[in-house]
């Protein structure tokens, strides 16, 4: 049992950590407060091989591993959590199609991927269906050797910049049950995106509803080949992104900390730093206490993925609570700034906004929750 990470993965955190305090903290709190998309960074991030996390080596990617891909989310977010979420949905896609795409599929997008010449995202949820995924309405209609798309999706990161983005639809609506008639498509062109989302946080990085009106799609850009896939091949990309919003909650629960503990430390009252209130004492201790729980749990679940395991239970616990502790944090760190955290030329001020996504994001709390019970009742996953 190691609970250290190991050097080269250290050094990779220390470039990551150098990144965003060059790159990414010195802009952060002008740009997000302006909505204002990060290109700079983005190009940045190309420089970096960030695009090619999940795509393997023999392509062009790092092909990191898992813990190793954990540590970007988690060190990005720290800085700035909308900047992670344009990674996490291009990642999570990548990683579909280097598992589950034909040889042609891979050889034709994962090249442009790596190198962020081409991004993507993953277009799953619709105005109407959300957690219930086989209640979608999107619809692909074989047509010779191409599929028509008719349907809408929502909450899409990048769905400006992206091509592909693989979408599931129904190829079978007829099917029972559902998931047996379900696909997932590369979609390069021919969605409209019809608006920006308003948002409370998640600043910088788009969240779009895209419509599909006769949208035409190659059957050769049908992932994998086969129909009636789309659902298996989803749930398995949705591992990997539950592993990195977990890693995304605990940025923002280490940079509620750490902002809590720098303001104690400053901050006076009856003249002494706050600090050394007792009050104030529990409550950095409750958030450590959180922090590295969380930390021990998204990087437990990162290294049984990189052993090969599926990790259902494993992500599902590490996104739960690691999610749970950033709205926690979040809190405690603004009750820590008394009235400045509530301001928003304060950091925490942002954090409090950004966490409350991380609970819903790949699966609701509460569905993480029945994922858990339903390995452990079955018997495949045990604890203790």
């Amino acid at each position: 049992m190691d609970f250290e990470l190991t050097d080269e993965q250290r050094l990779f955190r220390d470039t990551l950590r150098a990144f965003v305090d060059r790159e990414i903290r010195p802009v952060v709190q002008e740009w997000e407060a302006a909505d204002r998309y990060p290109t700079e960074i983005v190009e940045t991030m190309k420089g970096l091989g960030l695009f090619g996390l999940t795509v393997p080596e023999e392509y062009g990617g790092l092909g990191a591993d898992m813990v190793s891909f954990a540590l970007v989310f988690e060190e990005i977010s720290k800085g700035w959590m909308g900047i992670a979420g344009i990674l996490g949905s291009h990642s999570l896609s990548c990683w579909m199609i280097a598992r589950h795409g034909t040889a042609e599929q891979k050889a034709c997008f994962l090249p442009d991927l790596a190198a962020g010449r081409r991004r993507t995202g993953i277009g799953l949820t619709e105005p109407g269906a959300g957690t219930d995924l086989q209640g979608i309405a999107a619809t692909a209609r074989r047509d010779g050797d191409h599929y028509v798309i008719d349907g809408r999706k929502t909450w899409i990161t990048n769905a400006r910049h992206a091509s592909p983005l693989p979408v599931l639809v129904k190829t079978d609506p007829s099917a029972s049950p559902a998931h047996r008639g379900m696909s997932v498509l590369l979609v390069e062109d021919g969605f409209e995106v019809l608006r920006d989302l308003p948002k409370l946080g998640y600043k910088g990085t788009e969240s779009c509803e895209i419509v599909f009106d006769g949208a035409c799609v190659p059957a050769a850009n049908l992932l994998g080949g086969v129909e009636g896939r789309g659902m298996q091949q989803v749930l398995s990309g949705l591992e990997t992104g539950r592993i990195n919003v977990a890693a995304r909650s605990l940025g923002i629960a280490q940079a509620a900390y750490d902002e809590a503990l720098r303001y104690a430390a400053r901050r006076e009252a009856f003249g002494r730093p706050i600090q050394d209130f007792q009050a104030i004492q529990l409550k950095i201790a409750d958030m450590a206490i959180k922090v590295q729980a969380a930390r021990l749990l998204v990087y437990w679940a990162a290294s049984r993925a990189d052993a090969g395991d599926r990790v259902d239970m494993q992500a599902g616990m590490a996104k739960t609570f690691a999610s749970e502790a950033a709205i926690e944090c979040a809190l405690t760190s603004m009750q820590v700034h008394g009235g400045y955290g509530y301001s928003k030329e304060f950091t925490v001020e942002r954090l409090y906004r950004d966490a409350p996504l991380m609970s819903i994001g790949e699966g609701t709390n509460d569905i993480m929750r029945t994922v858990i019970a339903k390995a452990l009742t079955s018997g495949k996953e045990t604890v203790g």
